[in-house]
């Protein structure tokens, strides 16, 4: 039979798993910012806009 631990001891582990989560997406949102900002964030949309337009027959 499993024991049940009381909720006491795992008290802050949530606020503390949404802190990591939050830093991590922050970290990742800024890393985008930097690629996409840039000569390569450029050339890259033009890219993709000019394949889907000529995937649709319009470019």
């Amino acid at each position: 039979m499993a024991r049940r631990t009381s909720g006491a001891s795992q008290r802050g582990v949530t606020t503390a798993e949404y802190a990591v989560a939050t830093a991590a997406g922050a970290g990742f949102a800024g890393l985008l910012y930097k690629l996409l900002s840039g000569g390569f964030g450029n050339k890259l949309i033009k890219t993709l806009f000019d394949h889907v337009l000529s995937l649709l027959g319009l470019g």
